[in-house]
């Protein structure tokens, strides 16, 4: 990691969710997680308009017995810390991407990163979907608006969203998009839903509170 990144990812980190410069009027925290090579290092490189911070190591025979690959048996790097990135939807809003680890084991890191974030995206996998109940039940119990983007991996069955939406137990009305992770246009729509589905839900409950 060089120090340029290191430093960049800092002070992005410690910054409130909302920022204001000559370039940007607003800025907002958006997580990416998921199971364990749901895709989201990749949707994070696709979307960003930098250059995306990655914290990727090799997968090693010490974490076979650790790690279930079963289903991405050709996955051969693991995110240890987070991804970063960075993508500006129109003038004057821009979105800082954390993704989050997948490994149960480098959980511990979902807290901090979770810190000051308008909303997550919860990536799906229809070939390991029980991998992402635990994202999901994670932004649900701290009330975190999130929309599940269910990648579409060739040669994967198909499912429709309303399908995803029963077998993971969703709260209604919680969006389920289909995307392909690799593709950027797919990504940032993504993006924009997660984005007007948070405003839809953080302005019920503000008046909700006002009521």
């Amino acid at each position: 990691m060089s120090s340029e990144h290191a430093e960049n990812a800092h002070s992005t980190h410690s910054a409130p969710n909302t920022h204001r410069d000559d370039d940007t009027a607003m800025a907002l925290k958006i997580l990416v997680a998921g199971g364990f090579g749901a895709g989201k290092t990749t949707l994070v490189g696709a979307v960003s308009d930098i250059r995306p911070l990655r914290t990727e190591e090799t997968l090693s025979e010490a974490g076979q017995g650790v790690d279930d690959t079963a289903g991405v048996a050709r996955k051969a790097t693991a995110t240890v810390a987070m991804d970063f990135g960075r993508i500006t939807i129109h003038a004057g809003l821009s979105l800082y991407l954390f993704g989050t680890p997948g490994q149960d084991r480098f959980w511990f890191l979902w807290d901090e990163l979770s810190e000051g974030a308008l909303a997550a995206v919860v990536l799906a996998d229809t070939r390991r979907l029980e991998d992402c109940f635990a994202a999901v039940d994670y932004f649900e119990r701290r009330r975190i608006p999130f929309v599940v983007a269910v990648n579409c991996f060739p040669g994967a069955r198909t499912y429709a969203a309303h399908d995803v939406s029963h077998a993971l137990d969703l709260d209604r009305g919680t969006p389920v998009v289909l995307c392909d992770a690799r593709d950027r246009d797919s990504g940032k729509d993504v993006l924009i839903r997660t984005v007007e589905y948070a405003g839809r839900m953080h302005t019920a409950r503000l008046l909700d509170s006002v009521g």
